[in-house]
């Protein structure tokens, strides 16, 4: 997949399901499904690297980072740093990357776990107690400043690159307050990058909605953030890419029908995205996405839905 801010990155889901310790309005994989603090192998680290591994064996890397995901909280799995140093043997030479949303960073052990990864993309959405309730909808047990500390202290541990991200939904953690408190925060935190964005796929409820471009850039004056091109990712890559701007299959060859039609279903059934979202995050041409997404539609195995003035399609 092509990330805004990590240039080609080869992900891998930690949870398998949507299990996470925040239930965000603004979620593009739905709501969730396990609301927990609960850390154990969801998806077990042999069973991960092995799979890597194979992938490895066809062929060099042509991407420029691993980046651990998922469907949920990827802290949660206490497997993480096994998968780190794994995904550093099996490719040499490629950064790891993990997103989290910084919630189990008060945990001394996820915070010695994370620090084993080359790149750290914490959130750190609002720091408003009434907007963290209802904007990031966190497990019951979740304190606020509990995990701004914890945030804080992995700063000073972690030698890697941080790049927080802050997304902003109107009406919501769009408030001076947030701002003025956030402004303060990353004076401490000192982040190598802030990306400050909004919504561009629909959320996991009806209640999130983007916020205005004034408001954005507001944020983004007074935090130093990159400007980011809202409409497809989150700004320049922090990574120089290895890769080049490909729009074809690695291996140079052109691409089965099927086999594109499988990775846009496969990709759709993880968040709702246009053509032109697809095109760019599968490096294939919007032609060939087009036919796919169209074929999908007609088999009824993916539905589109209009939103954000554009059109979505979702598995």
């Amino acid at each position: 997949m092509r990330s805004g801010r990590l240039g080609l990155s080869l992900g891998l889901d930690l949870l398998g399901a949507r299990i996470c310790s925040f239930d965000c309005l603004y979620c593009e994989v739905g709501a969730t499904d396990a609301l927990t603090l609960a850390q154990k192998p969801y998806v077990p680290a042999e069973r991960l690297l092995g799979e890597l591994s194979a992938f490895a064996a066809s062929g060099p890397p042509a991407f420029d980072v691993v980046t651990l995901g998922g469907l949920g909280e990827p802290c949660l799995n206490t497997g993480m740093g096994e998968i780190i140093a794994g995904c550093r043997e099996i490719f040499p030479g490629v950064p790891v990357a993990v997103l989290t949303n910084s919630s189990l960073l008060s945990h001394a052990a996820v915070r010695d776990r994370l620090a084993l990864a080359d790149i750290v993309l914490p959130s750190m959405d609002t720091l408003v107690p009434g907007e963290f309730a209802a904007l990031n909808r966190p497990h019951p047990d979740l304190s606020l400043p509990a995990i701004r500390r914890g945030l804080l202290d992995f700063r000073t541990a972690f030698s890697g690159r941080l790049c927080l991200e802050t997304l902003i939904v109107g009406g919501i953690n769009d408030t001076a307050e947030n701002l003025a408190l956030l402004t303060d925060f990353c004076r401490g935190l000192r982040p190598d990058r802030v990306d400050v964005v909004t919504m561009t796929r629909p959320g996991a409820y009806a209640a999130a909605q983007a916020a205005a471009p004034d408001t954005l850039e507001r944020f983004r004056a007074v935090l130093g953030a990159a400007v980011t091109d809202a409409g497809m990712g989150h700004g320049p890559a922090a990574l120089r890419s290895r890769t080049g701007d490909r729009t074809e299959p690695p291996s140079g060859r052109a691409a089965d029908p099927g086999e594109i039609m499988a990775r846009v279903a496969a990709s759709l059934g993880r968040r709702p995205q246009t053509v032109h979202q697809l095109s760019v995050a599968l490096g294939l041409p919007e032609d060939d996405i087009s036919r796919a997404v169209e074929t999908l539609a007609r088999e009824k195995k993916i539905q589109a839905r209009a939103e954000l003035d554009h059109v979505f399609y979702q598995g």
